[in-house]
């Protein structure tokens, strides 16, 4: 496995985080956004960073699986903040070269931003640090399953989730081996090779799904009645984790309004 790709991997350890349910984990994650888009300023982020930071540390996950886990998330941020530093305009200009123009609201729009997506990122990297995948569908399928009623396939979405997760640090251990195989056969970097890189890529990930689903097809998995061998309770510390979420929303709220 590609030792520089580890988002979406499972992180082992003992702690606060890792003991709590998935499905708190979910909601706590989706409260966290919901907390950082509701920060106007950088106060309200600032709280919120203190927050992913305190969970890290309860997490007891290493600054350098952290780093590996939120790194290949970064050009997601750099690009929304370039596009706030280009197309935002207003106050005095900072710089200006041919067309492009850079003026001081566009500069603290891209920070807001940047920093905003970073803190979201970061949390929701955390949830699947601290959550195997088979229990992160799981807890999925389960807050979902209310939607059944409407016709919903809950559980094959939730199946694809796990799949996914999976997969994606074997995605990236083939791209890696690819490179290096172009690499040593003389290939330069560059838009060439990146089309010569996709290719093989596409073709290792249809033919892993295809072995994927005969394999499936052949121990005559359908889904329906499955059962778990540690079914999902909540506990105390859920509870807990909810009320501290909760917190933060209405702090993060709080400030805006000041």
């Amino acid at each position: 496995m590609n030792a520089s790709f580890s988002f979406g991997s499972y992180y082992p350890a003992e702690s606060f985080v890792h003991a709590l349910d998935p499905r708190t984990k979910l909601v706590a994650g989706a409260m966290l956004v919901t907390a950082v888009l509701t920060a106007q300023d950088f106060a309200g982020l600032a709280v919120a960073a203190a927050f992913v930071a305190a969970a890290y540390l309860a997490a007891r996950v290493p600054a350098a699986a952290a780093a590996r886990s939120i790194v290949p998330l970064l050009p997601i941020v750099a690009l929304a903040a370039a596009f706030n530093l280009l197309f935002t305009q207003g106050g005095p200009v900072v710089f200006q070269w041919l067309f492009i123009t850079v003026s001081e609201a566009g500069a603290t729009q891209a920070a807001f931003i940047g920093c905003r997506l970073f803190i979201m990122m970061a949390g929701m990297s955390l949830v699947a640090l601290t959550t195997a995948a088979n229990d992160l569908a799981c807890g999925f399928e389960h807050l979902l399953s209310p939607l059944t009623r409407i016709g919903l396939p809950v559980h094959e979405l939730s199946m694809m989730l796990g799949i996914a997760m999976r997969f994606m640090p074997q995605f990236a251990d083939e791209l890696a081996n690819t490179y290096r195989a172009q690499i040593c056969r003389g290939a330069k970097p560059g838009v060439r090779m990146a089309a010569s890189l996709i290719v093989p890529l596409f073709s290792s990930v249809l033919r892993r799904a295809e072995t994927l689903a005969f394999a499936m097809d052949a121990r005559c998995y359908h889904g329906a009645g499955a059962t778990r061998l540690h079914p999902l309770r909540f506990a105390g510390r859920d509870a807990a984790a909810g009320a501290l979420c909760a917190g933060l929303i209405a702090c993060v709220a709080g400030i805006g309004m000041v």
